[in-house]
C-alpha cells in the first residue's frame, strides 16, 4: 500500500487533507504597492514602463494608469498625499482639454495643453539622475571608513629632524599606491600593532637607515597600511626607533636608536 504523504504537518501532527472548518478572513490577502516618492515618480514609472514619448504623452491610457494606482492605494487603505491627488486633477484637465474641441486661434494661443507636465517630467529626471549619480559616489560610513592618525608632541620629539608635512606626504603616497592595486576580496583579518613593531625592528636590525616607504608593503593593502603605521608611530614614541631627514621635501629614513637584543622585541 503506498504511503501517503501529508499535507502539513501542525505541532507535529500530518494533516492529509484539508479542514472542513477553514475559514480565511477577507483581509488575509494583502496586495503590496511599488512605492514612489511622488507623483511625478510615478508618472515618469508609468511613461517608461509603457514606451511613452516623454514628449508626446498619450493622456488617456496615462491618465487611465494613473488614476487605477491611485485607487488601489485608496482601497488598500493607505494614507494619499495631497500631491498625488492634484496630479490626478491635474491629469483630467489636460485630458478634457486635448479632447474637447477648441476654436484654431485659442488652440495656438493656449499652445500645448501638456507641454507644462512634460516641462515637470523632464526637470524631475535629470535630478533623479544627478541624485543617483551623487549616491554612487563613495560615501564615508557606508562604502569606507576614515582613518585619523594624531601626532602628538611626545611623538614629534623624537623626529626633531622631520618635516610632519613630508612626513603626511609619505604616508599618502603610500595610501594612494594602496588604492591602486587594492582588490575586493572581503576577509576578516587580525592585526595587531605589536607584532608589526616586531617586524619593523627584526627588519632594521643590523640594516642602519632604511627609506620609510620600504618599511611598508603597500600590496598588502590598506588596513595592513594604517597598523604599520600606528606601529611605526608607536617605536617612535617609546624611543626604540629615530626618523631623520636631509633637508625639507628630502626622503624619510629610519634607524634603530640602539641595536636590540635578541629576546627584546615587543611581544
Amino acid at each position: 500500500m503506498p504511503v501517503q504523504i501529508p499535507l502539513a504537518l501542525v505541532y507535529g501532527a500530518p494533516y492529509h487533507g484539508l479542514p472542513k472548518d477553514l475559514y480565511i478572513p477577507p483581509d488575509a490577502l494583502e496586495v503590496y504597492l511599488e512605492a514612489f516618492e511622488g507623483p511625478l515618480d510615478l508618472l515618469l514609472y508609468l511613461i517608461r514602463r509603457a514606451n511613452l514619448d516623454i514628449l508626446d504623452i498619450a493622456m488617456a491610457p496615462l491618465t487611465a494608469q494613473y488614476l487605477a494606482y491611485v485607487e488601489a492605494m485608496r482601497a488598500s487603505n493607505l494614507e494619499l498625499a495631497a500631491d498625488y491627488l492634484l496630479m490626478a486633477a491635474m491629469l483630467l484637465e489636460i485630458k478634457s482639454r486635448m479632447l474637447l474641441p477648441r476654436p484654431r486661434k485659442v488652440a495656438e494661443e493656449d499652445g500645448d495643453p501638456r507641454a507644462e507636465l512634460v516641462r515637470r517630467l523632464l526637470e524631475y529626471e535629470r535630478i533623479k539622475a544627478a541624485a543617483a549619480a551623487l549616491d554612487r559616489l563613495p560615501q564615508a560610513q557606508r562604502d569606507f571608513q576614515p582613518v585619523t592618525v594624531w601626532l602628538t608632541e611626545e611623538v614629534m620629539e623624537r623626529l626633531p629632524g622631520v618635516s610632519v608635512q613630508d612626513l603626511q606626504a609619505a604616508w599618502l603616497g603610500l595610501m594612494q599606491q594602496a588604492r591602486v592595486t587594492q582588490h575586493h576580496k572581503l576577509k576578516k583579518e587580525e592585526l595587531s600593532v605589536r607584532e608589526h613593531m616586531a617586524n619593523i625592528l627584526r627588519r632594521l636590525q643590523g640594516a642602519g637607515f632604511v627609506d620609510f616607504r620600504d618599511l611598508f608593503d603597500v600590496a598588502a593593502g590598506v588596513p595592513v597600511l594604517v597598523v604599520s603605521f600606528l606601529a611605526l608611530l608607536e617605536l617612535a614614541r617609546e624611543k626604540l626607533i629615530e626618523m631623520s631627514q636631509g633637508a625639507v621635501f628630502a626622503p624619510i629614513y629610519v634607524k634603530l636608536c640602539a641595536p636590540i637584543e635578541p629576546g627584546h622585541e615587543p611581544a
